[in-house]
């Protein structure tokens, strides 16, 4: 059976077009927490996942939630997001060399997106988010010690969690234990919650 939901207002207070009321702080995780649900009650009820497992990326929570087709939580974890606050990735990125990224425009886009299975051009396993902005849920790579990537998913602050290009950096045993079993057939659909706009713009169903 699908999870238990409650606090229905958040799902009203979202549709009516509030903003997030969220600051980059621990102490907010319980508000978070609750608005994260409510878009989750809000997937399973209106059936956009189409039968679908299924993950919700809060960027100002710096937190990645993975559901399975029945909308039960199968696991929570922090991640690193993209340096920039924005929600929308500037167009023709994908096709840029990093070195040509400026620091503004390394933003994690929000919205609803059908992931998909796939490889970097190393050969690693990914999972692609928005395959033509080139962003994609992956392990996290610790092989430049200045970035202290791993120390960033550790620290008990959120602040320090916006380092990478757009991508969605994942601790590499939650990725291997619940993400990629989760997501084990060709397509899942994440939702990437805004921190710039009102939810229900980017995510419609939410009406």
């Amino acid at each position: 059976m699908p999870m238990p939901f409650k606090h229905l207002g958040a799902v009203a207070m979202l549709a009516a077009g509030a903003c997030l009321p969220w600051a980059a702080s621990r102490a907010d995780e319980g508000e978070r927490a609750r608005v994260v649900q409510q878009v989750a009650h809000a997937v399973v009820r209106s059936g956009d996942a189409q039968g679908m497992a299924f993950a919700i990326v809060d960027k100002t929570g710096a937190r990645l939630h993975v559901y399975d087709a029945l909308g039960r939580v199968q696991g929570t974890a922090p991640v690193l997001l993209g340096l920039a606050r924005g929600d929308h990735s500037v167009p023709g990125i994908g096709e840029r060399r990093m070195s040509e990224i400026r620091p503004h425009e390394r933003t994690t886009p929000a919205g609803r997106f059908v992931a998909e299975h796939g490889r970097n051009v190393q050969g690693e396993d990914i999972i692609w988010v928005d395959y033509e902005a080139a962003v994609s849920m992956h392990r996290v790579r610790a092989t430049n010690p200045r970035e202290r990537r791993l120390e960033r998913l550790a620290s008990p602050t959120i602040a320090d969690n916006r380092i990478s290009y757009g991508c969605i950096n994942v601790p590499a045993d939650f990725y291997d234990r619940v993400l990629k079993p989760t997501f084990r057939a060709r397509h899942a659909v994440v939702y990437v919650l805004p921190e710039t706009r009102p939810v229900h713009e980017v995510l419609g169903f939410l009406d």
